[in-house]
């Protein structure tokens, strides 16, 4: 039995599972707990660890789907501060990462459905163009926010770029021997000096329906080579979030939302199976 929380923000999914449950077996419980089709399903699970020795003192280690391990989400680590004040009131905590630490402070809450300001770290910009087999070219920019990122800039209505739809194009990014630990994919529309719109490909799972650190990446590049305004309002496929870097020296604030969609307890029958019983809020 592992019990399970599972939260979404703009539709990307995350597992909340208590790091003491997880017996040093992390990457297959990511594997088979966030299978679509044969079980619980999820973006990613995120391992809550409370062994610091003091209260709120925590830390966070995220797998993705494929059963990687990466060094932070954005809306992984609000999910998580959304079940923390949900399940014990918790309006700001301060969330260990291999990222860096994230802190997070509540805005609004109703019920199961809250708004988070979290702080982001200062992104690092570097304007880059790499070279792809049968493609050519690429220009864009590599931003870390913690974890890495590749930002292409579109004027396409679908995202397309390189003749490629976005997906593929992405696929072939992020898992490109240019980048020997992969890289999370962003392809940005810049709207107006406020607004962007961009669509992500996120190492180790895929084509997302948001992402946190994307939505900064996005965000940051478009800061720094687009001279947008340092307020921004970044829309994904999931929905709107907000993003506010105030300078180049200082954290790059985001606010989204996040939601608690159900707990329950895994059933681990066998490696090639899996059920769950599930409580929805």
């Amino acid at each position: 039995m592992i019990s399970f929380v599972k939260a979404h923000a703009c539709g990307n999914d995350f597992l909340v599972i208590e790091e003491a449950l997880a017996g040093r077996s992390h990457a297959e419980l990511a594997r088979r707990l966030c299978a679509r089709n044969t079980s619980i399903g999820a973006d990613g699970i995120e391992f809550l660890d409370r062994s610091g020795g003091r209260p709120g003192d925590y830390f966070l280690r995220l797998f993705n789907a494929d059963g990687s391990e990466a060094e932070l989400s954005g809306n992984g680590t609000r999910c998580v501060a959304a079940w923390l004040a949900h399940s014990e009131g918790m309006q700001r905590v301060s969330l260990g990462t291999h990222g860096g630490v994230r802190d997070c402070r509540v805005i609004e809450s109703s019920g199961i459905d809250y708004l988070i300001e979290s702080e982001m770290g200062v992104p690092r910009v570097m304007p880059r163009t790499i070279v792809l087999p049968e493609i050519g070219a690429v220009e864009g920019a590599m931003v870390n926010v913690g974890n890495p990122h590749f930002v292409l800039f579109v004027d396409t209505e679908d995202f397309t770029a390189h003749g490629l739809p976005w997906q593929e194009l992405g696929a072939k990014i992020s898992a490109s021997p240019l980048f020997p630990h992969g890289t999370n994919v962003e392809f940005v529309q810049v709207r107006s000096r406020d607004e962007i719109a961009f669509r992500i490909f996120e190492r180790g799972c895929g084509p997302t329906t948001s992402s946190g650190t994307g939505t900064c990446a996005s965000s940051a590049a478009a800061m720094v080579l687009r001279d947008t305004g340092r307020e921004l309002t970044a829309v994904a496929e999931g929905g709107p979030q907000r993003t506010i870097w105030p300078t180049a020296e200082e954290a790059m604030l985001l606010t989204g939302p996040a939601e608690i969609v159900c707990r329950g307890e895994a059933l681990q029958v066998k490696p090639a199976a899996s059920a769950a019983e599930v409580t929805a809020f």
